[in-house]
This record gives C-alpha cells, structure tokens and sequence, in this order.
C-alpha cells in the first residue's frame, strides 16, 4: 500500500511539471466520460429502460411479409389491423400506432 502512495505522489508532481499535459489529459478524460454518459443514457432510455407497461414481456409486435418483393417485416395496413383486431381470439386487447416523419424546420 505504501508503494501506491509513492507512485501516486510520483504522478502529482510530474503533472505539476508539465501543465500543457495535464491539461491535455483532464479534458481527454473529460470528454470520455460525458461521451460515455451520453450514450449511457441513450441506450439505458431506448433499451434497458423497462416499458411503461404491467407484464410488458407479454408485448408482441405483428407484420406482414412479401417475401416476393424482399419484404421480411413490413407495416400492416390500417384495413388489416381492423379486421386482425375485429377477429382476434388470441390476444387479451390490441393496439396499434402510426410512425410518420415530420419537418419542424
């Protein structure tokens, strides 16, 4: 323990040294660390956040194929979500959303 203690006043006193290095140094951590957080905080949002949802593992997302045109997952149209949820037996309740693009320019 007592090496540690040498080594780190070793460290002090050379960055006391050279100031242009220590300088570089800090804002090179510094900007590590808020990128970290950054996208941190963006991946805990996005995916580790648990949805606002009771049983939310119980989810499920449904699509439709074209495997001719080279569709694998594509947006089921507002007339077949009407008919999928008019005769569902499979599912407690459905739900259904729109995503679409908008310019707040």
């Amino acid at each position: 323990m007592d090496s540690l203690f040498k080594d780190l006043k070793y460290a002090l006193r050379n960055l006391g040294r050279n100031p242009g290095f220590t300088l570089l140094a800090v804002r090179t951590l510094a900007v590590g660390i808020g990128a970290n957080t950054a996208i941190f905080s963006v991946v805990h949002a996005v995916v580790l956040k648990p949805l606002p949802y009771p049983q939310a593992e119980r989810l499920v997302f449904i699509s439709s194929q074209f495997p001719n045109l080279g569709f694998d997952r594509f947006w089921v149209s507002v007339p077949e979500f009407i008919e999928f949820r008019d005769h569902n037996k499979a599912f407690q309740s459905v739900g259904g959303y729109r995503v679409r693009a908008a310019n707040l320019g």
